[in-house]
């Protein structure tokens, strides 16, 4: 269990804030395609009810495209939060040796927040909205399926890897209890590990954790959250090409 859970770990300390982000970053796809005609597709959550749904498919031998609809709706006490957001990316993947994979991507994504406060008497106090735009580029490094986790006589192959995306976002249409209010943008950086276990078949156990860092200073567009998911992985036609 140990080789699983070395890179799945999770940094959070210095992405936790005590001023909410209307930002709630999506996990990074890694689908590491190798071969024309693969197909790739992952549904993931976490602690904060973050899900996720992505997928991707390789069109040529060495060009994938990719999707990610990423929903959270949470409410508490003094305060409720809803985010819908969605990417579509195109890049290039190729196959090195001692199994590893390489992929490069590039897309953009959009979507809707908002985030209503409420103080001890649950009256609500603030509400802020917007809409959310991004443009990214993301590398990812895997090695797929180098070692074994031994658990009731049976080897679960194990693939580990990274993913680093900078991406560009900005806060547009921003409203805070109806009146409109000037916008904000930030550039983050967001390096991600990730150790995925062949459960059966095409079908795989993700544990994915990392970090977001905000290159601004900005209240309400900023890097708050980090990036922790689990989630299961299927890839249709991965075992068609050999190492």
């Amino acid at each position: 269990m140990k080789h699983l859970l070395r890179l799945a770990y999770v940094p959070v300390f210095a992405g936790l804030s005590s001023c909410a982000s209307l930002y709630f970053p999506p996990p990074p796809h890694a689908p590491l395609l190798t071969h024309k005609g693969e197909a790739y597709g992952s549904v993931s959550t976490n602690l904060q009810n973050n899900f996720a749904l992505q997928g991707a498919y390789a069109v040529t031998n060495h060009l994938g495209v990719a999707g990610t609809f990423s929903s959270l709706h949470r409410s508490k006490s003094r305060k409720t939060e809803n985010l819908d957001f969605a990417e579509l990316s195109v890049g290039y993947f190729t196959r090195l040796s001692d199994k590893r994979v390489l992929e490069v991507y590039v897309g953009a994504g959009g979507g809707a927040t908002e985030r209503i406060e409420r103080n001890a008497e649950k009256v609500t106090t603030q509400t802020l909205d917007g809409s959310l735009s991004k443009v990214f580029a993301q590398v990812n490094y895997a090695r797929k399926k180098t070692k074994n986790i031994h658990l009731f006589k049976r080897d679960f192959p194990l693939t580990y890897g990274a993913a680093l995306r900078m991406s560009y976002m900005q806060l547009n249409n921003f409203r805070i209890d109806g009146q409109v209010a000037p916008g904000e943008n930030n550039v983050f950086f967001e390096p991600i590990t990730f150790t995925r276990t062949q459960i059966a078949g095409p079908v795989q156990l993700q544990l994915m954790s990392g970090q977001i860092f905000g290159f601004r200073n900005n209240k309400f567009l900023k890097a708050a959250n980090s990036v922790f998911q689990v989630g299961i992985v299927v890839n249709i036609g991965e075992g068609q090409v050999k190492f």
